[in-house]
């Protein structure tokens, strides 16, 4: 499985999370003292690169899928890579925005090519448990990333030398992404007009329901935690910590999930792993004090780091060869869509209920999709997955 085209995968996986990582904590502050830019405006810009990026993984599945996909990973990296350079360039509010803004397509395309290639240098017996192990890059750079970036601010002060940092490491991922060998396959172009298909796994759309409930959870915790604890639970500078111990989550289960995904057991990991964040995120709500704070950031992050792999596989199950692309595209979006329908439901319910309301919601549509997913999604999976 430890292959080193895999090894290489993961080292440029890393290196794209870990730069985009190092800003994204710190980007609120750099606009606010830069620009003087209002918290509105603050969240227009930075939602735009989310925007993009969800707008660009159903078309760069289709890329991925119809062209040479060594060739669409390389010119996906590099303006990935090059789009940091326009960050120190940006000399204006609108520039930047704008700057951000298109930084997200090739960051929604970079995802969706980089987890293909994954998955074709695994060996198929090792595809499953390789997927889990894929998954560590991103939560090594979910942990360490933010940490990084809010200790050099810190100890420099200096957003350039941040912006510069991001370039160079992104820079150094795309060099070990091109020394990847993949073996020549065929190109999967048909010559009958585009159908829907090509964009997006139709035959996955139960998962792909079930997920952005997920996803929705998810966004209303990562958008609000940190003025939830600080404002409702008196947990101030404890937001940091949260995302830490949800990363160590994320990676124990990578790890204690691998046999089981090794000997094919698949929907068990996925079950097992959303009633796990389930009751995390009710002890998050039902418990509102130190212990369940800590407590419900271990259980979320276990419980996501078995699902995700999960899913993946299943969505990866659920298509053909030719169809990795889309299936890895359909499932970043459905996360997307649920993470962004969260972020705007979450305000409105905060803003009227407040934030407890906001979490109460969150674990209601959780619950909703755990139910739909046992309901329906999980069997229909069972009927017909193709591997």
């Amino acid at each position: 499985m430890w292959n080193a085209n895999f090894v290489k995968v993961n080292m440029g996986n890393f290196m794209l999370f870990f730069a985009f990582y190092l800003l994204m904590p710190l980007l609120p502050l750099y606009l606010s003292e830069t620009f003087h830019a209002t918290k509105d405006v603050i969240g227009a810009v930075l939602s735009g690169y989310t925007v993009a990026a969800l707008i660009a993984r159903p078309f760069s599945g289709y890329i991925v899928d119809s062209f040479p996909r060594k060739q669409v990973l390389m010119v996906c990296f590099f303006l990935f890579f090059i789009f940091f350079a326009g960050y120190l360039a940006a000399g204006t509010l609108l520039l930047f925005g704008i700057i951000r803004t298109l930084h997200g397509a090739p960051f929604g395309a970079l995802t969706v090519a980089n987890s293909t290639v994954a998955i074709d240098v695994l060996p198929s017996s090792r595809r499953s448990e390789g997927i889990g192990f894929y998954g560590l890059s991103n939560n090594l750079a979910m942990a360490i990333g933010p940490t990084v970036a809010i200790y050099i601010y810190d100890y420099s002060g200096s957003f350039e030398l941040l912006f510069w940092l991001s370039l160079i490491i992104a820079g150094l991922g795309c060099a070990v992404s091109a020394t990847i060998r993949l073996k020549p396959r065929e190109l999967n172009r048909p010559k009958q007009a585009i159908s829907l298909d090509r964009f997006f796994l139709t035959i996955g759309w139960r998962l792909f329901m079930s997920m952005i409930a997920f996803g929705f959870s998810y966004g209303v915790l990562s958008t609000y935690l940190a003025i939830y604890s600080k404002d409702v639970l008196g947990i101030t500078g404890g937001t940091g910590a949260f995302f830490l111990i949800q990363a160590a989550g994320l990676m124990m289960a990578r790890f204690l999930g691998a046999k089981s995904l090794r000997s094919g057991r698949i929907v068990h990991n996925a079950s097992m792993g959303m009633l796990v964040s389930l009751v995390g995120y009710a002890i998050f709500v039902l418990v509102p004090n130190s212990f369940g704070y800590y407590g419900a950031a271990i259980l979320i992050g276990l419980g996501n780091g078995h699902m995700w792999p999960a899913y993946q596989n299943m969505f990866i199950n659920l298509a053909t060869h030719s169809q990795r692309g889309t299936a890895n595209s359909t499932l970043l979006v459905s996360w997307d869509v649920g993470i962004g329908l969260g972020v705007v439901a979450g305000g409105v319910v905060a803003e009227h209920m407040g934030y407890a309301a906001a979490f109460w919601v969150a674990l209601l549509v959780n619950l909703m999709g755990i139910i739909y997913y046992f309901v329906s999604a999980r069997s229909h999976y069972v009927a017909h997955r193709l591997h």
